[in-house]
């Protein structure tokens, strides 16, 4: 499938450089079939970890280009989400390796000891899924987290649940699968005290990862965040 990918993008170029020797922009058109190409080509790179693929008939990000790919991208999901920010259902923030993080509430997505999603939650759901389209060398990791109270079996269970709904919205909008990444970490990890309600309230929620594809280091994409 590679190699016939890569060979009839290959054909695209002969055909141009045949077909198109009065043709000013030629060039242009020469760059972007060869680019095609290389996109083919190291679109399909099998991630070595878990032999996955990188992407479909797109090229892993340069090391350098990847700050402003991922600065355009979060500038996307700001302005798509504003009112979900300034309403507190949604914080979005840039982690060090140029990770994206976006937190979900548990108030707007899902009821308590519950794992399907709130019906009023889904366009919110929409405007992440149309922004994250776009980039198609973003890998993006759902992670589902729960408070303290019941088992903790019961907890991680809920967790992957509730992660699972998100994953399997987003590919109802489009997304592909091979692009997203679920777990569930269930009581692991809260960012607030468990002792009060508030606190419970917190720790219920949903964080969606996305990590740019960049070129030598594509397996990082796919490694569970920190």
């Amino acid at each position: 499938m590679v190699l016939r990918n890569a060979l009839t993008a290959a054909a695209v170029v002969l055909t141009l450089s045949a077909c198109a020797v009065d043709d000013p922009n030629q060039r242009a058109k020469m760059g972007a079939a060869i680019g095609a190409v290389a996109g083919a080509v190291l679109g399909h790179q099998v991630n070595g970890k878990n032999g996955k693929y990188v992407g479909a008939l797109v090229g892993a990000i340069a090391g350098g280009a990847a700050g402003t790919y991922m600065d355009k991208q979060q500038k996307e999901l700001d302005d798509a989400l504003a009112a979900e920010q300034q309403d507190g259902a949604v914080s979005i923030e840039r982690l060090a390796d140029n990770t994206v993080r976006l937190r979900l509430s548990s108030e707007v997505s899902f009821d308590v000891n519950k794992s399907s999603l709130k019906p009023n939650f889904a366009p919110t759901l929409n405007k992440l899924a149309t922004v994250l389209g776009k980039y198609d060398s973003t890998v993006i990791h759902v992670v589902g987290f729960t408070d303290s109270s019941g088992k903790e079996s019961y907890n991680l269970d809920l967790s992957k649940r509730r992660s699972n709904s998100v994953i399997n919205y987003l590919v109802g909008r489009g997304l592909p699968s091979d692009r997203l990444r679920v777990e569930g970490r269930g009581e692991a990890q809260p960012i607030a005290d468990n002792a009060s309600e508030t606190g419970r309230s917190q720790n219920r929620r949903v964080e969606v990862y996305l990590k740019p594809v960049i070129e030598g280091q594509e397996n990082q994409a796919y490694r569970s965040p920190v």
